[in-house]
């Protein structure tokens, strides 16, 4: 092994580090906006394994458009729809948690199954670095085109439903007379603070 391989694997063992731990955290992290943090982490740990595949574009394009958009659309949702509510204790919750870890133990072992089958043999004729730029553009407006429309559209509904969620409803004097007054939008109340009050304090 020379230092370039052992920088390399060194460098694998601390991303893949990062990656599980941070998603466990997203999973078992109880405030959710810091499991959107940690979602970032996950993504960003993810591209640092495409540029060790030498798939430099693909990591590029991890980081702008899982962090820099998605990841972020995702905040935005959070901290417009989070609402704050007391916690109620859900029936038979064991149950829940029983089939959850089925699942999760059924997904780990069919992965864990195909990793372990499959035939991981690396192909020296397939494209790399900038061949494989212009391959994976060629696909997406090609052969991929419909699916890389529907997921602009699907990202554009994800936002316009965040602004109808987070915007302010109009509400109309009693009277049947619409004028400027009629369209204004409610306030958030204030609290006064008096002088004397603010005079103590200091």
């Amino acid at each position: 092994m020379n230092l370039a391989e052992g920088v390399q694997l060194v460098s694998f063992i601390i991303l893949t580090v990062m990656m599980l731990g941070a998603a466990l955290a997203v999973v078992l992290s109880p405030n959710i906006v810091y499991s959107a943090f940690l979602l970032g982490g996950v993504f960003s740990a993810m591209a640092g394994l495409y540029l060790l595949l030498n798939a430099s574009f693909v990591a590029a394009a991890q980081i702008l458009v899982y962090v820099g958009a998605i990841n972020v659309l995702i905040l935005f949702a959070i901290m417009l729809v989070n609402k704050r509510e007391d916690f109620a204790p859900v029936k038979y919750a064991w149950t829940r948690k029983i089939v959850t870890a089925a699942v999760c133990g059924g997904l780990f072992l069919l992965l864990g199954t195909t990793i372990i089958t499959t035939p991981w043999a690396i192909d020296s004729t397939a494209a790399a670095g900038d061949e494989a730029i212009y391959i994976l553009g060629e696909h997406f407006f090609t052969d991929f085109l419909l699916p890389f429309e529907l997921v602009s559209v699907l990202l554009l509904m994800a936002l316009i439903g965040a602004i109808v969620l987070a915007r302010r409803d109009i509400i109309p004097d009693s009277s049947n007379v619409v004028g400027q007054d009629d369209l204004k939008l409610p306030e958030k109340p204030r609290e006064l603070v008096s002088a004397g009050a603010d005079g103590e304090s200091s």
